[in-house]
């Protein structure tokens, strides 16, 4: 998924735009393989849940728009050097079956980490999977900063 969003966005997003059906598969694997739900990906999020995802994806055709975000993370205009830093204060919420998470080190040798919280659940979709976890952790974040 990753090498060809970042490389073909749009021929992936034209097929989708015109395929609710390629649409559906596209999106529910990956509500499947990147959440917390062992490979049941019911087990997270009910029928309806998943369909109207689809649906707000299909009819506002803006899965392009969406799958663009990694062609223009990896044609970044400037990225970080080895000595760049962000200084704004941070917040990492590491959900435990996340497709990706930064090593603590490397986060701290390039942002201003002011909170970094280890989630006991959740994964890739945290917001609809675990919306109070986040919340509180986002409070908390901002809560501290003032």
């Amino acid at each position: 998924y990753d090498y060809i969003q970042a490389t073909k966005p749009q021929t992936l997003g034209y097929g989708l735009n015109d395929s609710p059906v390629g649409l559906a598969a596209w999106l529910v694997e990956k509500f499947r393989s990147w959440s917390d739900c062992g490979g049941d990906v019911e087990r997270r999020f009910t029928k309806d849940e998943l369909l109207t995802n689809v649906t707000l994806y299909w009819v506002t055709e803006t899965i392009n728009s969406a799958n663009r975000l990694y062609f223009d993370r990896e044609h970044a205009l400037r990225e970080l050097g080895p000595d760049d830093r962000i200084r704004v204060p941070c917040a990492f919420a590491m959900f435990p079956a996340d497709i990706d998470h930064p090593p603590r080190e490397y986060a701290e040798r390039s942002c201003n980490v002011a909170r970094w919280t280890e989630m006991p659940r959740g994964g890739h979709f945290a917001a609809f999977e675990e919306p109070e976890l986040l919340a509180d952790d986002l409070e908390e974040f901002f809560r501290d900063l003032r």
